[in-house]
């Protein structure tokens, strides 16, 4: 049965963070491999990401300094949602959308039924790099809402359908919306 714990820190001395992660940023404090890691945005000491995202996905992750908070973002039992926008290879149709929201198989486990609509391009700050640009293949845009989270699992979703991934946002963690940030920037919840 799904929790109705509602999200929330659970003290005034808490700190929680919005912070929304560039592209190209790991969701860790120590730099690996020469890529660039959460230490150089100035945050507070003591916070860590209530989750991940990608290497190559951007935009919002929850940080927090309490232990059973990120918990309960994190686990599945909880079934927080989390809503994508999407930018995709070609435009998917009603059949490949239906397949995404009753959920597809990923390595012999199928996905929970997920949220799935085409929306107009959002209005978001240029990704740098930028996507590349093939003239004869048109994109479009999907809002993806899970309450699962697998490693790279949005990805791994849209090519079983036929529709690679190009771009990849993060914008709402549970009633935490990424609004009002542009990358790099953070702010206290």
């Amino acid at each position: 049965m799904k929790s109705q714990v509602r999200v929330k820190s659970s003290s005034r001395r808490d700190k929680t963070i919005l912070f929304y992660k560039p592209y190209g940023v790991l969701s860790q404090f120590t730099p690996e491999d020469g890529h660039a890691c959460l230490s150089g945005f100035g945050l507070p000491k003591g916070v860590y990401p209530a989750g991940r995202l990608d290497l190559d996905s951007e935009g919002l992750l929850v940080l927090t300094d309490n232990g059973e908070f990120q918990h309960r973002l994190t686990d599945p039992r909880f079934e927080h949602s989390r809503a994508y926008w999407v930018q995709v290879e070609n435009i998917p149709s009603e059949e490949n959308l239906e397949r995404l929201r009753k959920g597809v198989l990923l390595q012999e486990i199928r996905t929970k039924p997920a949220s799935v609509r085409i929306i107009p391009e959002p209005d978001l700050p240029p990704r740098n790099p930028p996507i590349r640009f093939r003239r004869h293949i048109p994109t479009s845009w999907l809002e993806i809402t899970l309450t699962e989270g697998r490693n790279r699992q949005v990805r791994r979703m849209t090519a079983s359908v036929g529709h690679p991934t190009l771009r990849l946002v993060r914008v709402r963690v549970g009633d935490y919306r990424l609004s009002g940030l542009m990358p790099g920037e953070w702010r206290f919840v």
